[in-house]
């Protein structure tokens, strides 16, 4: 039976419904820039434990920080660590990626000169590391994949 066999009164085949985000094609993968946030207690001897993970993606207008401080191992490289001022420190960096109002002047900046000046090379307890990219579809995707990876 072809369609012209077929009577008049029958419709033609309608397409099935999609769901939405079916119709929305995904977004193209964009390059983003991350840091790893190291705590550093004795900056002298240069040992250091992964805090946190600050990312950077221009293209989609994103900059986070997510951070979490494993106290033992903090202490078993500095038993005499200030965890209190480390904690608060790390909490700035988010503050700052944020734009939120206890970040100070480095908070109404830019997305990108914010990146820039919280990837600054520094001698302080809580440093950058090195720049690394990649690219995306989801930054807040990777910045959670990142974090589970290196640093909890």
């Amino acid at each position: 039976m072809t369609a012209r066999d077929l009577p008049d009164s029958v419709p033609a085949a309608t397409p099935r419904a999609t769901p939405l985000s079916a119709e929305v094609p995904p977004r193209p993968r964009e390059f983003f820039e991350y840091a790893l946030i190291r705590v550093i207690p004795r900056v002298d001897r240069g040992e250091c434990i992964n805090a946190g993970v600050v990312l950077y993606s221009q293209a989609f207008d994103f900059l986070g920080a997510r951070t979490h401080l494993d106290v033992p191992r903090l202490c078993a490289l500095d038993p005499a660590a200030d965890t209190v001022q480390t904690r608060a420190a790390l909490a700035a960096w988010e503050l700052v990626c944020a734009g939120a109002p206890g970040a100070g002047p480095a908070g109404l900046e830019p997305l990108g000169r914010r990146f820039r000046w919280l990837t600054a090379p520094r001698s302080a307890v809580v440093q950058p590391g090195p720049v690394h990219g990649g690219l995306t579809a989801n930054p807040a995707a990777e910045l959670d994949r990142l974090f589970d990876l290196l640093v909890l």
